[in-house]
């Protein structure tokens, strides 16, 4: 059962006989002659074997030769795959290496790119056909849950996070995933849908990473929305009137429901033409992107906070949310109000449709509802809304697009901007809510009134001292 070289190694190593010798078997019926011949053939060493007859004892020696044979014959083995799986490494590491050549050479491409893009941006050149905001989902966030400090709040913070005065401005983004996350734990969802809470945790990081620092819709935004959703739920007591599925699809819309805004509305997207008016068809392009890159989150594996929900479940939740991140598109407005006017009077909570549209109009009072806060936390937001308009302006300007009158700096001021808003939108829309939820007066709506009065007061001031300004400049005149 052995090769030659496996009986010349057994014999070298078991008798010191040199590896340079030569054997030479001579077998005979009663023994085998081993002749060992040295290099020049000079000396000879002959070495006799008794075979044994056909006993026991010659198939235990069988047994080991055979076993010794095996033994070799798996050292050797060992020897080639050693071999093979160095070999095979070397292959890798220079893929490896190739790959982040690669990596780096794409890196430089979307540079160049970025570049590019910004010396087009300058010269108020580029074709409206391409997509010069350049969406990049960040789909896998930069860091992970380790680095993700953990916060304990504190009970003042957790019974302020219920109101609609609580104060957003003063935390930082970490701060806001937290209490996002205690949010979700607070109102059961974490245990009604059998989230992993370090899968919540990833989602939450995800969500943050695809808000772009826009001075008005940036991630801040998305949190105000989120909380002012909490501080109505808590309100209006909706976990006694809705299912926890409807206060998991509430929150999860106002969360997602501006998700890679890139700080132009859609109008300018419809009118130039950008890659996303054309891809949805200018039919809502922006809030369809929201959706489209809030399920692209959802989609991996690690962010996938409903993973453990079933299919036929999770269709229903998916397209509830998808229905009201599409509800909050200003442009459906008057639609989406009249038909929850006609519903108010004789509301039914076990009627599936009332309910959507109550959640409808739910997530469009969250998303316009700023002035609802203390004027110290409201104006700051004007502030960013208007920096955020005064860009679209200017830019519609270069490119030669039509302007609203409501975003030009040279018409607009924040009484003008806010009254109208306060009087025409939101308050009639708040009221008709309070029909519904009588305790959101004085919290909610009676804070709009003062605000309407707050921006008129405003107005009256300014247009005193507009009036008085062309009176003196009259004046000037007359003496020239």
């Amino acid at each position: 059962h052995c090769s030659p070289c496996d009986i010349k190694e057994l014999l070298c190593s078991s008798s010191n006989i040199p590896r340079s010798v030569t054997f030479q078997l001579q077998p005979s019926p009663s023994l085998v002659s081993l002749t060992i011949l040295s290099q020049s053939h000079i000396s000879r060493k002959v070495v006799s074997f008794y075979l044994f007859a056909p006993t026991e004892k010659e198939d235990m020696f069988q047994n080991v030769l055979s076993q010794v044979a095996e033994q070799f014959s798996r050292a050797f083995r060992i020897n080639e795959l050693k071999t093979e799986v160095t070999n095979r490494l070397a292959m890798l590491e220079k893929r490896v290496e190739l790959e982040g050549l690669k990596v780096v050479e794409i890196e430089k491409c979307k540079n160049d790119l970025k570049k590019l893009r910004d010396e087009m941006t300058s010269r108020g050149g580029g074709s409206h056909a391409s997509d010069f905001l350049g969406y990049s989902i960040k789909l896998n966030p930069r860091r992970d849950v380790p680095s993700y400090p953990k916060y304990t709040l504190s009970q003042e913070t957790i019974e302020a996070l219920k109101k609609p005065t609580f104060d957003v401005w003063h935390w930082e983004h970490n701060e806001m995933l937290s209490c996002l996350e205690y949010m979700y734990h607070d109102l059961g969802l974490v245990k009604e849908f059998n989230m992993n809470p370090i899968t919540l945790k990833r989602w939450l990081l995800g969500i943050q990473e695809n808000y772009r620092s826009n001075p008005f819709h940036n991630f801040r935004h998305c949190f105000c929305v989120s909380q002012m959703m909490y501080g109505m739920i808590n309100l209006c007591n909706l976990p006694e009137k809705m299912t926890l599925t409807d206060m998991g699809i509430l929150m999860t819309a106002a969360v997602c429901h501006d998700l890679d805004h890139p700080g132009y509305n859609n109008t300018y997207q419809i009118n130039a033409r950008t890659e996303l008016a054309v891809r949805y068809n200018d039919i809502s392009p922006l809030e369809n992107h929201h959706c489209a890159v809030a399920f692209q989150i959802l989609s991996l594996p690690e962010c996938n906070i409903f993973a453990n929900v079933e299919l036929e479940a999770y269709k229903q939740i998916r397209q509830a949310i998808i229905t009201l991140i599409l509800a909050t598109d200003m442009a459906r407005h008057g639609e989406i109000l009249d038909s929850f006017k006609h519903k108010v009077d004789s509301f039914d909570f076990t009627n599936e449709e009332h309910v959507t549209c109550l959640k409808m109009v739910l997530i469009k009072c969250c998303d316009i509802s700023n002035e609802v806060r203390p004027t110290e936390v409201a104006e700051p937001w004007v502030d960013c809304l208007l920096e955020e308009y005064f860009m679209q302006s200017d830019r519609e300007k270069t490119e030669g697009l039509p302007v609203a009158p409501f975003m030009d700096r040279d018409k607009v001021t924040k009484p003008t901007a806010q009254i109208g808003f306060i009087k025409f939108v939101l308050i009639p829309m708040f009221e008709t809510v309070l029909k519904l939820f009588p305790q959101i007066e004085e919290i909610m709506v009676q804070p709009l009134r003062d605000s309407r009065d707050h921006y008129e007061e405003l107005k009256q001031i300014d247009d005193a001292m507009t009036e008085k300004k062309t009176e003196n400049m009259s004046l000037g005149g007359k003496k020239k």
